[in-house]
């Protein structure tokens, strides 16, 4: 049987290794994740199952840790590509220490686009492949006025730039074999932000949310949302009060509200 072969980020725990366990049995495999000592053992279960399983250990909010995964990625023989590593970084901005900007955004924002720009001309050439990144619900938050949400105004940005460069990245491939998805959690039971989902009674299991990643790549879905029931009608409303911004706001002539009375 010939066997894909899968490079998934933040592989060693949460969501990327449960969409690890899910392919393990007919994917070859590329695991990448900072804490090398958790990767091997990791690795060493998904062996027994039949699976080659490369570790790579990289801290991707770090140039040096995206080079060494694009330098990967540029051998061409990835066909799927999981851009799952992230941090949240929750908290007011003013709280949060100037070097750590540039870190969360570069782990959040910029590593899944270079990732990608690495991977795609192997998956083009051989004229297969596929693409998910991980996003969030959070990057529909910006307007949220919720006590209960998180301080996440880095997050909430890079994860917004990952969703508009995947569905844009989606038109751009239309009309070549390779797929695309965005998945976006809400609140998912694993060790992120010090495991507080654990203790969140609406949390998905991380099992269920690779899964229904998986089951939406096979359907055709750019976007995932594994606990939207009618997905297609949100997705509806949401690409027309797109179009409605986008073609309403671009005018030769101010709004009424912006001109000068008898203008």
């Amino acid at each position: 049987m010939t066997r894909t072969m899968a490079l998934i980020t933040g592989a060693s725990s949460g969501i990327g290794a449960e969409y690890a366990r899910l392919l393990a049995d007919d994917h070859d495999l590329v695991l990448v994740a900072r804490r090398a000592d958790r990767l091997g053992d990791f690795a060493e279960g998904l062996r027994a199952r039949g699976a080659a399983v490369e570790v790579l250990p990289a801290d991707l909010g770090t140039h040096d840790g995206i080079t060494a995964v694009t330098g990967r990625l540029a051998a061409g023989d990835v066909r799927l590509l999981i851009s799952n590593a992230g941090a949240g970084g929750y908290a007011p901005l003013v709280d949060v220490d100037p070097d750590d900007v540039d870190r969360l955004l570069t782990l959040n924002a910029v590593a899944p686009v270079r990732l990608v720009r690495a991977a795609l001309p192997g998956m083009l050439a051989a004229g297969e492949g596929a693409i998910i990144t991980v996003a969030s619900l959070l990057a529909f938050s910006g307007g949220l006025a919720d006590s209960r949400a998180p301080r996440r105004t880095l997050y909430a940005a890079a994860k917004a730039a990952t969703v508009a460069f995947t569905r844009t990245l989606a038109g751009e491939l239309a009309d070549t074999p390779i797929r695309t998805q965005v998945l976006l959690p809400g609140v998912v039971a694993t060790e992120w932000n010090q495991g507080a989902g654990h203790h969140i009674p609406w949390a998905m299991t991380p099992q269920d949310v690779a899964s229904a990643s998986l089951v939406g790549l096979r359907l055709g879905e750019t976007v995932c949302a594994p606990g939207l029931e009618d997905q297609a009608a949100a997705l509806d409303a949401l690409l027309t009060a797109e179009s409605a911004l986008l073609t309403g706001g671009n005018q030769p002539t101010l709004a009424a509200r912006y001109r000068t009375p008898g203008a």
